[in-house]
């Protein structure tokens, strides 16, 4: 383990620095399962503050995903369900591959040549994220708070993606228990808000609960 980590993260969450930048309030000085794992998300942080991308740090144990930059967090985003496995894959700094499609508008018929530029409303609402190493991260929208027609389309859409993930499960050589996969429930705008956030090779870093 890097002692730097060690300290720094020991710094970080004493009281006496102040509550803005602890880098986990939660964490539990007393449990060394939960110290050893964010000891190792910060020894993966660390890596990443030194470039001047952003990546994302999703914090399973808060349910919470973090676009980050330099160390600092950007934009939070709650996660309101998820679940993932297996668990010894989620570790390590994750690089994203297939970004979601968008929905362009379409031209409207004698309105000129050039396309409104893309915007916040365009990002889809239920998509499937590529990282490697292999990691899959299914993003699904919530219908808690939509109309009874949005919440029959969006549960329509969560079903098909379902059978999808179910089918790709079936048909790959590969075990369900050699897949490292995430999903994630967010509401409708929370989910069109992580994919506008998104860029090509964008790092991701796991938090993982430390009673799993």
């Amino acid at each position: 383990m890097n002692l730097c980590a060690i300290f720094l993260l020991l710094a970080f969450t004493t009281p006496s620095w102040g509550k803005d930048i602890e880098i986990f309030p939660d964490l539990n000085l007393n449990n060394p399962n939960e110290l050893k794992e964010a000891t190792r998300v910060l020894e993966e942080e660390l890596k990443l503050a030194a470039r001047p991308q952003t990546y994302l740090l999703i914090d399973l144990g808060r349910s919470t995903i973090h676009i980050k930059g330099r160390g600092i967090g950007l934009h939070q985003i709650p996660i309101m369900m998820w679940s993932a496995g297996p668990w010894e894959n989620l570790k390590g700094i994750h690089r994203l591959v297939t970004r979601p499609p968008v929905v362009r508008r379409k031209i409207e018929p004698g309105a000129g040549v050039e396309q409104e530029p893309i915007s916040l409303t365009d990002m889809p609402v239920d998509y499937m994220l590529s990282f490697g190493p292999s990691l899959s991260v299914t993003v699904v929208p919530s219908v808690a708070s939509d109309s009874l027609l949005q919440s029959a389309v969006l549960l329509g859409k969560v079903g098909w993606r379902n059978v999808k993930d179910w089918t790709a499960t079936l048909l790959t050589d590969r075990s369900s228990e050699s897949t490292t996969h995430l999903r994630l429930t967010l509401s409708a705008d929370h989910a069109q808000s992580l994919a506008w956030s998104l860029v090509d090779g964008m790092a991701l870093v796991i938090r993982r609960p430390a009673d799993k």
